[in-house]
């Protein structure tokens, strides 16, 4: 594996280094909707439920492309668009969100269908083959 280059976090900690290359919970939710849900315009984003505000929106959009999870590219059908996804990088994040929204819909009240949470559930590594595929699809459009 190659070297890593230097970064200033607080520590050397894997788990402070993953919470440091999102920042907060936007950046996750932003992944999720990327992700789960299939958003990718900034206004997309903009429109789901937990109302983000524009500046931030920004600033996460801009944090999670300088950490490699997110890339943008112009829309192909209106140039004046920019179409967000996940990168390789940012897809391998799937279990770990499939884990969290698991762990949330276990022990709080959610909107979560509860079709979705069995599939993830009972059939994780179909449910995240899925999400992988539905991935590649995208990257070819």
């Amino acid at each position: 594996m190659p070297a890593k280059p230097a970064a200033q976090r607080r520590s050397d900690c894997p788990l402070n280094a993953t919470l440091e290359a999102f920042g907060d919970r936007w950046s996750l939710l932003v992944v999720r909707d990327l992700m789960l849900l299939g958003r990718r315009t900034f206004r997309e984003f903009l429109e789901s439920g937990e109302g983000i505000a524009t500046n931030i929106l920004s600033d996460r959009l801009q944090r999670l492309e300088a950490q490699g999870i997110v890339e943008k590219r112009p829309d192909p059908a209106d140039a004046r668009k920019v179409l967000y996804r996940l990168t390789a990088k940012g897809l391998d994040l799937a279990p770990i969100l499939v884990e969290m929204i698991v762990w949330g819909a276990r022990y709080h009240d959610t909107a979560a269908p509860p079709s979705q949470i069995r599939a993830m559930t009972r059939h994780r590594e179909r449910f995240l083959a899925e999400v992988r595929k539905r991935w590649a699809e995208a990257g070819r459009s």
